[in-house]
């Protein structure tokens, strides 16, 4: 079966990425593309690498050039999407790249982007551990089967989610003081010219953002972390900083240890949450990721350590920001949603050198 897709923000870095990767779906036909002020032109213009793509021409994004489609994804400027998703009126599937649809709690929302909140929709993190009502772990890929409306997660949040979830979920981590600098491509930040992302400003320089507790990331990570269990309320210290790399988060996160886990315990928490998944990947013990190895990839790379005398779990993490931290989880999660096999058009293989 061929699905019909529409990609609403088409000019942007996540708009290009869900194309470039659409663009290889043996089941998805992209027949429409939009743009806000590149409506009229021709989508090469905005994303010269999609050659296969030269054919479409960016359209007006609205409801009534949305509708029809089998599957739209937005990837559109936070609190973009919300107004036109609830216009929809014939769409089977609708995968939102942006905020809108991502926090369950009205407050949150209120506290980190403002404006009006539009309910939360199906999370689109596959792997993530999700701890049901009978205290037993399953996993998100279980809620977006047969899912319509599906929220794909901030590339930062899903990372820091994944690396700490195993080990909320087995108990051998606590939650209430838990540490994550990431080291981040400016690409996260979007297509729009801003100084502070000007290669001028970024090249041979790392530039903390955020700090604080005021990245709009936070309480997606608290949510997701909860879902996998924690006992106590979810307490995070998050620093992002630009670092000149196009593309990529590298993620430190630490945790205290629970009180009489084992450094084998710890290690074990992990290995049994990505064992079987095709995305995610525990490395060998000792060694750990590089950004590099996961560009153009749908991939996870996670390396976990303890550090016995502060006490703390250690775990670093590397993707690609546009692939499998917007991209490529939007359609993992669509295939799933569709009954299509999960790893359908995506790929563990990496760029390199």
């Amino acid at each position: 079966m061929t699905y019909s897709v529409a990609v609403a923000g088409a000019s942007g870095y996540a708009g290009g990425e869900l194309l470039r990767l659409l663009a290889g779906h043996p089941e998805f036909e992209i027949r429409t593309v939009t743009g806000h002020s590149s409506a009229g032109r021709p989508l090469v213009e905005s994303q010269p690498h999609l050659r296969s793509l030269a054919r479409l021409t960016l359209r007006e994004t609205t409801p009534e050039v949305l509708d029809g489609h089998d599957i739209v994804f937005f990837a559109l400027p936070h609190g973009a999407s919300g107004d036109l998703t609830g216009r929809l009126a014939d769409v089977r599937l609708a995968v939102d790249c942006g905020a809108d649809h991502r926090l369950a709690d009205p407050a949150d929302w209120a506290a980190f982007y403002g404006g009006d909140h539009h309910g939360a929709w199906t999370y689109g993190v596959p792997e993530l551990i999700v701890v049901g009502a009978d205290g037993k772990p399953g996993r998100q890929r279980d809620a977006l089967a047969g899912a319509t409306r599906i929220a794909a997660p901030g590339c930062n949040a899903s990372t820091v989610a994944l690396s700490l979830a195993p080990g909320i979920a087995a108990g051998v981590i606590e939650a209430r003081d838990i540490v994550s600098v990431l080291a981040v491509g400016p690409s996260g930040a979007g297509k729009a010219a801003k100084t502070h992302l000007l290669g001028a400003e970024l090249m041979g320089s790392a530039n903390p953002y955020a700090v604080g507790g005021t990245h709009r990331h936070i309480p997606e990570i608290r949510q997701a972390l909860r879902n996998a269990g924690a006992r106590d309320e979810p307490a995070i210290s998050f620093t992002p900083v630009l670092v000149p790399m196009s593309r990529g988060i590298l993620a430190t996160s630490t945790a205290q240890i629970a009180p009489g886990t084992s450094a084998d315990e710890v290690r074990a928490a992990w290995e049994a949450a990505y064992a079987d998944e095709p995305f995610v990947h525990l490395l060998p013990e000792g060694q750990f990721p590089r950004t590099a190895d996961t560009l153009g990839a749908n991939t996870c790379l996670i390396g976990v350590a303890v550090d016995e005398a502060a006490g703390r779990v250690v775990v670093v993490a590397a993707l690609d920001n546009l692939a499998k931290g917007t991209a490529g989880a939007a359609i993992q999660s669509a295939n799933i949603a569709l009954g299509i096999p999960e790893t359908t058009g995506l790929s563990t293989n990496g760029v390199a050198p």
